[in-house]
């Protein structure tokens, strides 16, 4: 019976989390222009 209190106090944690989140919405900003390396580079010729 403690387990099941316990996940659904995690669960209403968790999902309390989510919608504050979502409410305060993505911040300002602006994107970099310059693309990031998403692979190592080979070596120099």
């Amino acid at each position: 019976m403690r387990a099941l209190v316990a996940a659904a106090i995690g669960l209403a944690a968790a999902l309390a989390l989510v919608l504050t989140v979502t409410a305060v919405g993505a911040p300002q900003g602006e994107t970099s222009p310059r693309p990031l390396l998403t692979t190592v580079p080979g070596p120099k010729k």
